[in-house]
């Protein structure tokens, strides 16, 4: 007697949408104006009719086939059709230069990108220098399509126009590749994910899981996060896969029209960048607008400040919740839920030990805290070390055997974040090794520093950098964004800080006010950037 041999992958989710799951909606709002809304039904059934025309492009298995697109639902129908069809889907981010997408879609080597009609421009300017691009697909219709381009192109509901509303269920080897996606550069050139049908499968269910993004058939999800960026930290998978309602938002809505999206649409759980939610809770204070059903934020990307989770907790009645991850961990590893026994803590102490941390790590992923001799770091609150990962959805190695000095011989990803445990099993990214400022032989934790700093009320944003110090080797620099007509002087900025557990000796020497805090393709703190501004 034994188990069934079910090969995990995409094609289990699309399954079991057209099963039970066929009357769920799907809402993408496209402007301030309109939305568009089907079924799963419905989106099967375009989802079948792409996966029919890339069968007749004669792409090979294993062909990479390129997004650069936003969120919405010709983006979800690619993110079945291309893994279902046994090619890779490679997402790519519409944020980035043309420069760097040159070299991301020349490393991939991508024979086909569906693109959003505004974005053809970008592709146009490096359409000499990308040789293996076979085929570029407009997503929207005829019209949509320029009159002249230096590509073989067609629009996307051309493509599938013609083409059957069925296709034939395909057992995939659950250990083919099916999503490919790249880090953010900051040192050095972009490196390849490379996700497979097993780990992305493992990846929603654990995602949607209680331990993770608690994302189940009664909740509306509205992923803020864009679907180039880590598979939307897998909040579409996980929806997908246990039947949630899918919202889509346009990447340049205002507050004031995206909290009317939440409001309309009953969202109950959505997921973006801390930046995002600083934004939306100014809008809810002045427009004093109420949202009943959203009951739970995912923050990540950077650690979230812990006044910005008091003030949703304690003005809004919303609850944010802490999520930790990489491009190489699929993304998510992590998130920050209080244990049973820790429940009876007050609402600070909450705050403190559990909701401001990286979290407990998911089912499925192990990690540990190594010193530079590779020694374990215990988990006392105090000890810093570096943040090593494996599991059932970290990667192996990047694509094309890049940075092999990456992964250990012993199955562990190195992640170049500093991290922090508790007694209780918790732990907190310290920093980017690159980030953290050693001053006079001892370290000091820039996102601390920066959370605390974002606590004053006269400060919108503030991201400290180290700088190159005669005595001290490096000290901190704050750079801070403050909100309208708000001033702020270093000695405030001192005399908070000492309130908030910083010795005299980690202080900063001085502030440096900012119109905005440079950021990557993905949202954020650019400190590479800020620290050359600063020092020139």
């Amino acid at each position: 007697m034994a188990i069934m041999n079910t090969q995990l992958g995409t094609w289990l989710m699309l399954d079991h949408v057209l099963t039970h799951n066929f009357d769920v909606e799907i809402v993408t709002q496209y402007s301030i104006e309109g939305k568009h809304r089907y079924t799963y039904a419905e989106m099967a059934e375009r989802t079948f009719q792409l996966m029919n025309a890339l069968d007749e492009l004669n792409l090979d298995r294993g062909a990479r086939v390129g997004t650069l697109a936003w969120n919405n639902y010709r983006h979800l129908e690619c993110y079945f059709a291309v893994p279902c069809t046994e090619r890779i889907l490679h997402t790519l981010n519409a944020r980035l230069a043309p420069e760097d997408l040159l070299f991301i879609i020349n490393d991939a080597e991508d024979q086909v990108i569906f693109v959003e009609p505004e974005l053809v421009e970008v592709l146009e300017k490096i359409a000499s220098s990308i040789p293996s691009v076979r085929l570029v697909i407009v997503m929207g219709d005829e019209s949509t399509v320029p009159k002249e381009s230096q590509f073989k192109i067609i629009s996307y509901e051309t493509l599938i126009s013609r083409q059957p509303t069925i296709y034939a269920y395909r057992e995939i080897d659950e250990n083919t590749p099916a999503g490919l996606c790249y880090t953010s550069g900051t040192t050095g050139q972009p490196k390849g994910a490379l996700y497979t049908h097993r780990s992305t499968y493992l990846h929603a269910i654990a995602c949607g899981s209680a331990a993770g993004m608690s994302i189940g058939p009664s909740d509306a999800v509205l992923p803020v996060v864009p679907m180039f960026h880590a598979n939307a930290w897998g909040m579409v998978y996980a929806a997908i896969s246990v039947g949630a309602k899918v919202v889509f938002s346009y990447p340049h809505l205002h507050p004031e029209s995206f909290v009317k999206l939440l409001q309309d649409e009953e969202v109950t759980i959505t997921g973006g960048v801390p930046t995002v939610w600083i934004q939306i809770a100014d809008e809810l204070r002045r427009s004093k607008v109420t949202l009943p059903h959203l009951r739970e934020i995912v923050s990540g990307g950077s650690q979230p400040p812990k006044p910005l989770i008091a003030r949703y907790r304690d003005e809004f009645g919303i609850s944010i919740v802490q999520a930790w991850g990489m491009t190489e961990t699929s993304p998510l590893a992590s998130i920050a839920r209080p244990k049973h026994h820790l429940k009876h803590l007050s609402k600070d102490k909450l705050l403190d030990n559990v909701l401001s941390q990286g979290g407990i790590p998911l089912p499925g992923i192990r990690i540990e805290l190594r010193d530079d001799q590779g020694e374990e770091v215990p988990f006392d609150a105090q000890s810093m070390g570096n943040l090593y990962v494996r599991g059932a959805w970290v990667v192996d190695s990047y694509f094309k055997g890049r940075s092999p000095e990456s992964f250990t011989s012993d199955g562990y990803f190195a992640t170049g974040d500093v991290a922090i445990g508790n007694q209780d099993g918790y732990f907190v990214i310290a920093d980017r090794t690159k980030d953290l400022v050693k001053s006079g032989g001892e370290w000091i934790s820039s996102v601390a520093m920066e959370g605390a700093i974002m606590g004053m009320e006269q400060v919108l944003e503030a991201a400290v950098v180290a700088v190159a110090d005669e005595k001290w080797q490096e000290r901190p620099v704050a750079c801070i964004v403050l909100k309208p007509n708000a001033t702020i002087t270093l000695e405030q900025v001192k005399d908070h800080l000492l309130t908030h557990g910083f010795s005299k000796w980690q202080l900063p020497d001085r502030i440096e006010i900012i119109d905005a805090v440079p950021r990557t393709s993905v949202g954020k703190f650019d400190k590479k950037v800020l620290r050359s501004q600063i020092t020139n």
